[in-house]
């Protein structure tokens, strides 16, 4: 049961995080979410940067895995695009709240020792969608007058804006938008 409380505590501490931002979140409020006093949140945690902590590892733990799997498949540039977007719709799906508090936070964040993982997974994601870009250039599956630095900004950033209007349980499920946006990267809007 404390397993089950503390998970339930982490999810009201990443929606009012993520509402709120960090700074402006008090225990008191995390406290009032979760339905209990706030002298109570210490039995589980010791500090709301404990509670922030955790819910961003719990995110990018879930994320790396994914990623990792798509990345260790063997898969073609344009296959491992097409995965690596469908998993960054899915992890949305399971931690819409922390994705959102890491598009907020995460920059300052990581300049914090204890946030220093922020940054570290940063360099990481970078170079795994670098390397896929530059990967399809190389094998023509991509245009050779790609801006790749260019081309990774644009999808990072319009892929995981999705959770500030992403709701799970929604009309879409994660791989229809998955779907969706693909074929519009990748194939446009209009008509042939």
């Amino acid at each position: 049961m404390p397993r089950v409380r503390r998970a339930e505590i982490l999810d009201a501490a990443a929606e009012v995080f993520a509402d709120q931002g960090y700074n402006a979140t008090t225990v008191r409020t995390i406290a009032d979410q979760a339905g209990m006093l706030a002298g109570s949140l210490y039995y589980h945690f010791d500090s709301k940067e404990s509670m922030l902590e955790e819910i961003l590892t719990r995110f990018l733990d879930g994320l790396w895995a994914g990623y990792d799997a798509v990345l260790d498949a063997g898969l073609g540039p344009r296959a491992t695009l097409e995965a690596l977007v469908t998993e960054s719709f899915r992890e949305i799906d399971r931690h819409r709240a922390a994705v959102a508090i890491y598009q907020k936070e995460s920059g300052q964040l990581a300049r914090q020792p204890r946030f220093a993982f922020l940054a570290d997974s940063q360099q990481k994601f970078e170079k795994a969608w670098l390397r896929t870009l530059e990967r399809g250039v190389a094998a023509q599956a991509f245009r050779a007058d790609l801006d790749i630095r260019l081309t990774y900004r644009f999808v990072r950033d319009t892929v995981w804006v999705a959770a500030s209007w992403y709701r799970p349980g929604g009309r879409h499920s994660p791989e229809e938008i998955a779907r969706q946006y693909l074929s519009m990267v990748l194939d446009g809007i209009a008509t042939p």
